[in-house]
């Protein structure tokens, strides 16, 4: 279930009513009025729940999935659990989307609210800045400084001691003692989770959080979203610089640096002790080992092994890269010399 500090319960909803909502065509008729209450991915569904298949490289979480419904296509429905309901649906993805609308609603400011609201928990020593606003239930440790016309959204927490800049935006989020976000920075809007519904582009709910460990710092304009169903994790110490992109579902570990820049596409999973030049790239769903180097503008599409150190685009091993770019400095300066004796 998404938190509640950061999402409404809608729910529950029959299979046949998420049947309509959705478009979908249910299975075993006989399965209808069975309730849901949540979305979910396959591997942390219950009997309350619904998820969705769309890849067969994941077959066996399908199989073994103790979700009660799952969105798939005509395709697959013979290796669901017979615990499992089906609704069948050409595009389960978007079906899913639609699930999760109808199930799940984020919780967030209205234009009635006051600025700090009422319900908000600051604690002693905290200052707030002409302009903040601390949304219902938010959370502000002791000795913690909020900048001019910063936002604090409904249910966040924040740890003691931390230092936020002016025009941040912090919502989903949960942060630890001794953080610095500086200006302009952006914690918890939705991943980039999109699929096709229909011919066109849908929105996929982003139901996720931001966990910030203790003693990080995020750079000005830096964005951190929130998980599309997992969290978003920044360990503690880390330290990330200026116009950084740390995507949906991304896990970073400890004492990391991440130089300005960097874009780190979703759910990448960097290791303790990881250092990015300025400009890497790093696509969905890659490994970077702990202690690994990642050289400035690299662009890494595959995993990167414990303390390695690797650079270029496509990344790859520095020692390699650099005897790829002496042999073809090499190359062309023989070229150039044999125009010149022309």
């Amino acid at each position: 279930m998404p938190d509640p500090r950061f999402f409404e319960d809608l729910g529950p909803a029959s299979l046949i009513e998420l049947a309509a909502v959705t478009g979908a065509v249910l299975a075993r008729p006989e399965d209808g009025e069975r309730r849901i209450s949540t979305v979910a991915p396959l591997v942390r569904g219950d009997a309350v729940s619904v998820g969705f298949f769309s890849d067969k490289r994941y077959l066996q979480d399908l199989r073994a999935t103790r979700s009660g419904a799952v969105f798939l296509s005509d395709a697959f429905a013979e290796h669901v659990p017979p615990t499992c309901a089906v609704l069948l649906h050409k595009e389960p993805h978007a079906a899913y989307s639609a699930a999760a609308d109808r199930l799940h609603r984020p919780r967030l400011a209205t234009a009635t609210d006051p600025s700090i609201h009422p319900t908000a928990q600051i604690e002693d020593d905290v200052i707030l800045a002409p302009g903040v606003i601390v949304g219902a239930g938010a959370r502000i440790g002791r000795g913690t400084s909020v900048g001019s016309y910063s936002v604090i959204g409904p249910g966040v927490a924040i740890g003691r001691g931390c230092a936020v800049g002016s025009h941040v935006t912090i919502g989903f989020a949960l942060i630890g003692d001794q953080c610095k976000i500086m200006s302009g920075a952006v914690v918890g809007e939705p991943g980039f989770g999109v699929t096709m519904g229909q011919g066109r582009t849908v929105d996929v709910p982003q139901l996720g959080r931001v966990i910030i460990q203790d003693n990080v710092s995020i750079g000005a304009c830096t964005c951190v979203d929130r998980g599309a169903w997992d969290d978003t994790v920044i360990g503690e110490n880390t330290k990330i610089d200026n116009l950084v992109q740390i995507a949906h579902n991304v896990r970073i570990g400890r004492n990391c640096l991440i130089a300005a820049h960097t874009g780190i596409s979703g759910s990448c999973v960097i290791g303790d002790g990881v250092h990015f030049g300025g400009q890497a790239g790093i696509a969905d769903h890659m490994h970077i080992g702990d202690g690994a180097r990642i050289g400035a503008r690299a662009g890494v599409m595959q995993d990167i092994p414990p303390r390695e150190m690797w650079a270029g685009t496509p990344a790859r091993p520095v020692r390699r890269w650099l005897r790829e770019a002496a042999l073809i400095a090499k190359l062309a300066s023989a070229r150039e010399g044999s125009t010149d004796e022309r």
